[in-house]
């Protein structure tokens, strides 16, 4: 069927059928006009799921969930507000002045993926490679010759001077480290040198300020009052979606497994999962824990996926955790305490591809349990609708940045090596080029976006890409997916397949294309008797009526991995279990080589 009678098939389906079969514009990915068409099969943006690795819903068995920033999804600023002011009042305990009282939380200039330079008090926004895109020291920007005064080749790398701010509940942290920076920066009292700020006889570096708040924050997170704070208003600081318990029912009568993997203790799960999933039928309260095949709590992950703790289980009427080692069958409606994902994986049965895990912190979540189990990961990014947003409502600043570069390559073209110099207007371009990227920037944030600055990605973006197999904004757009569903990954298409135009004639010859000459009477070559000499000798001997095959025949059969998340068994098989044919000799020209008898013949 061509892609035009596909198309007319498609118009033909009711909206519920488009819905189900998302990607079946990738079929017109040639034609401009078909694509026009064909993007009306997507699902609004809000409700998609994008797809870095090939995903098959149906090879799923065990659907797994962190719960903060997953399942209990923080409103924004409120939660950030409280606890930016809990840890004010932890510092101040410490000794820090009561002027710090007088912070007030911003929520435009915190950027999840900023890395903390201990030594100098800088926080960076860092590419793919390493290349600092933005520097700030408190609330000044630095420029690119400040920067190079830092960083000489503005380069630098993860080691234990950095620390790299991943997760959600870091964003009131990095907005105090910002504000503490620049009030010692600026206050008359204090004289800052490039490591440390002094005052009388003390001296308070950059990496002390950053060690007093990293122990704040853990002490208000774990031993202080803001999750009691959070639970007496639920309501103010979690986000409650009705989808939510649809999602986990669907997945359980589907016939799949569910299992909760919190590093929260139990106390504090029971709440806010009680808020999100207790649901009343006929007078018949339903406790939370039925929508769960398994729950784990105080996980401590990362450690969790690497040498893990002891498996426990915990009393759900006390919370308080019983005696010994668990080692018996995970049971429903129970639930456990730590543990490893070795010992969990034997536990529940799972073989490790079939676990899609789905979490917020790309470090703690995503990269572990990727890297250790190869479980298929869902990365949750809540701001990923504001990034969505912007680039709706700001398509003209990206299509001007492209018109620019452009410009510039259609200046350049006619010049080369012989060129002394580049015509005037380049320099303007590029200028402009510089003035659109910040604009562009400036409306995602004071940072800009979360996932790339002009035409170049984050450093965040970038272990997104290579980690998370699919993400989403929340974790119910799962909902919007059949089981039967094929997430395809967008090819990653290298520069010279992504900028040259397959219609442009090739005025070249490929590599290897050319005839071999006779060799000069100047020139030495070892015979083909010398060449064998030098060989190494077999044991064993070849018959003289053996047949030699001399070159390799052209394939009939499928020879790559495709991209389809198959099972090993089945992969290029069709139906009925048969190897798939696809006889190309009357589309291929395969020419075996001839031997070179002016070698062989010497």
């Amino acid at each position: 069927m061509n892609i035009v009678n596909k198309i007319e098939e498609l118009s033909d389906w009711d909206i519920d059928e488009m819905k189900r079969h998302d990607n079946a514009n990738e079929l017109c990915s040639s034609d401009a006009e078909l694509r026009k068409r064909a993007v009306k099969i997507k699902r609004e943006p809000g409700h998609r799921i994008f797809a870095n690795r090939s995903l098959q819903l149906d090879r799923i068995k065990f659907y797994g969930f962190d719960m903060d920033y997953t399942l209990a999804l923080y409103k924004s600023p409120a939660f950030e507000e409280l606890t930016f002011q809990e840890v004010i009042d932890s510092l101040i305990e410490l000794g820090y002045p009561e002027q710090i009282q007088d912070f007030v939380y911003d929520r435009k200039f915190p950027l999840r993926g900023l890395w903390y330079d201990k030594l100098y008090g800088n926080l960076l926004k860092v590419d793919t490679h390493g290349n600092i895109l933005t520097a700030v020291h408190g609330f000044k920007f630095l420029s690119g010759h400040e920067v190079r005064e830092f960083y000489p080749n503005k380069y630098i790398q993860v080691d234990d001077r950095i620390y790299v701010y991943y997760t959600l509940f870091n964003l009131p942290e990095i907005y105090l480290m910002a504000c503490l920076i620049d009030y010692f920066s600026k206050v008359a009292t204090y004289v800052e040198d490039r490591t440390s700020v002094e005052f009388g006889e003390n001296i308070l570096s950059f990496r002390a300020i950053f060690n007093d708040v990293r122990n704040s924050v853990e002490r208000v997170h774990y031993k202080g009052k803001l999750k009691e704070m959070v639970c007496a208003n639920i309501e103010n600081y979690i986000h409650k979606d009705e989808q939510l318990p649809i999602l986990l029912d669907r997945i359980r009568s589907h016939g799949a497994k569910t299992f909760l993997l919190t590093n929260s203790e139990y106390w504090y799960t029971d709440k806010l999962m009680t808020y999100l999933l207790t649901s009343e039928n006929n007078g018949q309260k339903r406790d939370w824990k039925s929508y769960f095949s398994y729950i784990v709590v105080d996980a401590q992950k990362p450690l969790f996926f690497a040498e893990g703790t002891t498996l426990r289980i915990i009393d759900p009427n006390t919370g308080s955790m019983k005696l010994g080692s668990y080692s018996g069958q995970l049971q429903q409606n129970e639930v456990y305490s730590g543990g490893s994902c070795e010992v969990f994986s034997k536990l529940i049965g799972s073989m490790g591809k079939d676990v899609l895990y789905v979490g917020d912190h790309i470090f703690g979540d995503i990269i572990k349990s990727k890297k250790q189990k190869a479980w298929r990961t869902m990365l949750v990014v809540p701001e990923l609708n504001h990034e969505l947003k912007v680039f709706h409502e700001k398509r003209d600043l990206f299509n001007t940045l492209e018109e620019l570069d452009t410009s510039i390559s259609e200046l350049l073209r006619s010049f080369d090596m012989a060129s002394n110099q580049g015509p005037d207007a380049v320099s303007k371009i590029k200028h402009k080029i510089q003035q659109c990227t910040h604009e562009l920037d400036m409306n995602f944030g004071l940072l800009g976006s979360l996932f790339r600055t002009g035409s170049r990605q984050t450093h965040f973006a970038s272990q997104i890409t290579r980690f998370a197999d699919i993400y989403a904004s929340t974790v119910v757009n799962l909902v919007y997916y059949p089981f039967f569903y094929f997430f395809r990954a967008v090819p990653q298409l290298m520069p010279h397949e992504s900028t040259v135009d397959p219609e442009e004639p090739m005025h070249f010859k490929s590599w290897g294309d050319e005839k071999s000459q006779p060799a000069s009477s100047g020139h030495h070559h070892s015979t083909f008797d010398q060449v064998v000499t030098t060989l190494p000798r077999f044991n064993h001997s070849i018959s003289a009526s053996a047949s030699i095959q001399t070159h390799p025949d052209l394939p009939l059969h499928v020879t790559h991995d495709h991209d389809d998340d198959g099972d090993p068994d089945d992969e290029n098989q069709d139906k009925d279990g048969q190897d798939l044919e696809f006889d190309l000799r009357s589309r291929i020209t395969y020419t075996p080589p001839k031997r070179n008898t002016e070698l062989t013949n010497k």
